[in-house]
């Protein structure tokens, strides 16, 4: 299976469900493994039912890693929050579409900062929203579960709108990544690309007990023909 030409399929491990007393293997271990980029979800217990981490944190992952640094920012006014993150190490700033006001002026100023620009939307949220940004995004993430918690399942409408954003940035930026977020593991990653994502952010599929870092990205790379 292959992306598009010009867009390369990347997989994205998400530490949230990572050990945190050893986070610094958990991320060397993604590295090694053959990860493209490391998928950090901040999340303030206001936009989403969840509180995880800061900059701080973020700071550390850099440390222990040169891979590219998504940070997800489901919080409340990301923009208040932005240049601490992209000090942090940061490569892409991810901001909800719901979460910022003047949403245009938010992706400016990450853009401003040096970071690429990312922007999300929550599964209920129509493609539409982001139709006026997207010719100034790199990113654009669907998520296909409710943002907040690591773990659930797949909703299967993601597909279909997958696959109706794909279009959208056809026309309006060609260039601009498209990536999935939630419930993705071997059995749906080839389903998530065929519907036009080409990067795949992978956590509980990653970090769990059945497997080690490295043979759970194997199986991710297996369902894309990969392997």
């Amino acid at each position: 299976m292959v992306a598009r030409p010009n867009l390369p399929l990347r997989i994205a491990p998400s530490i949230l469900t990572a050990d945190f007393g050893h986070l610094r293997g958990a991320v060397q271990a993604a590295e090694e493994a053959g990860a493209d980029a490391i998928h950090l979800d901040v999340m303030d217990g206001r936009f989403v039912p969840n509180l995880t981490f800061g900059p701080l944190v973020v700071q550390a992952v850099r440390d222990a890693t040169d891979l590219p640094l998504e940070v997800h920012l489901m919080i409340e006014e990301p923009e208040r929050y932005l240049a601490a993150f992209a000090q942090a190490g940061g490569t892409t700033l991810t901001v909800h579409v719901e979460a910022t006001c003047h949403l245009h002026r938010t992706v400016q100023q990450i853009v401003d900062l040096g970071c690429r620009a990312g922007v999300a939307l929550n599964p209920g949220t129509p493609i539409q929203a982001v139709r006026e940004i997207a010719p100034f995004v790199d990113l654009v993430l669907v998520m296909s579960v409710n943002p907040g918690f690591g773990g659930q399942r797949f909703i299967q409408t993601a597909t279909s709108k997958l696959r109706r954003m794909r279009r959208l940035l056809d026309e309006f930026n060609p260039t601009c990544d498209l990536e999935v977020d939630g419930g993705i593991g071997p059995e749906n990653v080839a389903e998530v690309v065929r519907h036009g994502a080409n990067v795949v952010v992978a956590g509980s599929a990653v970090y769990n007990d059945r497997g080690s870092v490295a043979e759970n990205l194997q199986a991710l790379r297996a369902g894309l023909g990969l392997a």
